[in-house]
């Protein structure tokens, strides 16, 4: 059960969330759209960036930023492409179920514009309540009929308006023919993680974080204390009308749950009031304790969240290296760090993997490259980009990371691990090799720093669905004297 905060019911957001389509269409007075008649369509940018995903090794999140660049969006368009391209992606599987059993011949032949136009079209009809039917079916066939013509987008309308003739009665795999079929189509996951996760810790609980993986992201929102007492962005939040809540386990984390206001857009943002992080993220630097005067160094820092948040429980007193493998994610850390008014980090291009340091540490965080497969709830993508032989490559380059990070421990200083994961390849398998491998460190139990129900066998470990939170793990390895 999870005893963590609650959602918002689906009233009290409805009640505040604002209608991020509706300036699509009643925009004319729209100071923020200083041209009604513009000649872009957010629908049409939302399929150009889906066939983009699927022929690169792009991530999303850069995608949509590529093409804010080159449009001349409103808030209101921006918000209803993220949406529309994040939610095709996190449903896709069971998108593709419905077209396929409606579309007469072999639906995934058909080219990728008229694929994923097909998946707007039907991800509004089923998830976007508040745009009507015919408008999304309207702006589907005409984005077929502009690239495929006359005969195509006919075959796409009729598609479309069976749909939703037959909605109430789709039919969908039966559970007990195969499971996990059952549940990748249902929750659109890949079967392969799906049966990986329910051979581990059942049908039960894979389906409950299925369920929380699949929830619109909530925003963290966590105070700056160098700067702020966040009563101001409380205030700010109030005003707008923003429900938000402070995390149970992270009362500086406030969780806002219907963002129809870009944070980062904001003063607080601006002016450092204010950091973007999952308390997951929060909870490993507490176990980590950085305290003031300590020499620290972020061995995979990019892009530097971490590394903010040992400064800030540091005081801005003391040392932190904060290293990366590329150079050009340096300058990140450097801006952030300047927002947020720290001048106690300086940046190093490095490979944890290789570094050889002629200085020993108070603290090495080691917040290692992994899948990223517990942060799936805000980056969809990752679902469709893992395979499972990434989680066996990653386990070993994470070996190598805290084997080179173990020597650069002074004696009685402490290495915190950490993977914004749940695999236990990355996870538990990795500290039980340090372990048998570094005979001089020895694990400091993480009950003794953080609650107890973030805790599992002296390490942290959270799940979406038991702690509302990202999945990620945490590990406390002190050298011995």
């Amino acid at each position: 059960m999870n005893d963590n905060i609650s959602d918002p019911t689906n009233n009290e957001i409805k009640d505040k969330i604002v209608d991020i389509d509706k300036n699509n269409y009643d925009n004319s007075n729209n100071e923020d759209n200083p041209n009604p008649k513009r000649n872009y369509n957010v629908r049409y940018s939302a399929v150009k960036i889906l066939n983009r995903y699927e022929r690169s090794d792009a991530y999303l999140d850069k995608l949509l930023n590529a093409e804010f660049k080159k449009e001349i969006f409103n808030k209101f368009d921006k918000a209803l492409l993220t949406e529309i391209v994040n939610g095709v992606i996190r449903w896709r599987a069971k998108l593709d179920w419905i077209l396929t059993g409606f579309y007469h011949g072999d639906f995934q032949k058909n080219l990728n514009w008229v694929k994923n136009a097909m998946r707007v079209g039907l991800y509004q009809i089923l998830y976007l309540t508040k745009i009507p039917h015919p408008v999304a079916i309207y702006e589907t066939v005409e984005i077929v009929k502009t690239v495929q013509g006359e005969k195509t987008a006919g075959l796409v309308n009729g598609v479309l308006r069976n749909i939703l003739r037959n909605i109430d009665n789709i039919r969908f795999p039966e559970i007990t023919d195969d499971p996990y079929y059952y549940l990748s189509v249902i929750y659109s996951f890949p079967k392969w993680l799906i049966k990986k996760w329910v051979d581990y810790q059942g049908k039960e609980d894979t389906e409950k974080m299925l369920i929380a993986m699949n929830k619109r992201p909530y925003i963290p929102a966590r105070i700056n204390r160098l700067k702020s007492d966040g009563i101001e962005f409380k205030k700010f939040m109030d005003t707008n009308e923003l429900i938000y809540k402070p995390y149970s386990y992270h009362t500086d984390t406030l969780m806002i749950f219907n963002p129809k206001i870009n944070i980062f857009d904001t003063e607080f943002f601006h002016n450092g009031e204010i950091a973007i992080q999952d308390p997951s993220a929060s909870l490993a630097v507490h176990l980590a304790t950085p305290k003031p005067g300590m020499k620290v160094a972020d061995v995979c820092a990019a892009p530097g969240g971490k590394s903010f948040y040992i400064a800030q429980l540091m005081e801005n007193e003391g040392e932190i290296i904060a290293m990366d493998k590329y150079p050009s994610k340096l300058k990140s850390i450097e801006e952030g760090a300047q927002r947020l008014g720290i001048s106690i980090i300086q940046t190093l291009a490095a490979d944890a993997a290789e570094f050889d340091s002629d200085e020993q540490f108070d603290l090495v965080f080691a917040d290692v490259p992994c899948t990223g497969l517990g942060t799936i709830s805000k980056k969809p993508d990752i679902k469709w980009k893992r395979e499972s032989e990434d989680i066996i490559k990653l386990s070993k380059i994470q070996k190598t990371i805290i084997d080179n990070a173990a020597e650069m421990v002074k004696p009685g200083g402490v290495l915190l691990y950490s993977t914004c994961t749940i695999e236990p390849e990355e996870n538990a398998d990795n500290i039980k090799y340090f372990l048998e491998k570094h005979l001089d460190f020895e694990l400091d139990p993480a009950e003794k720093y953080l609650p107890e129900k973030v805790c599992t066998d002296g390490m942290m470990q959270t799940f979406p669905h038991r702690h509302s939170c990202d999945g990620a793990f945490a590990a406390r390895l002190v050298k011995k004297i």
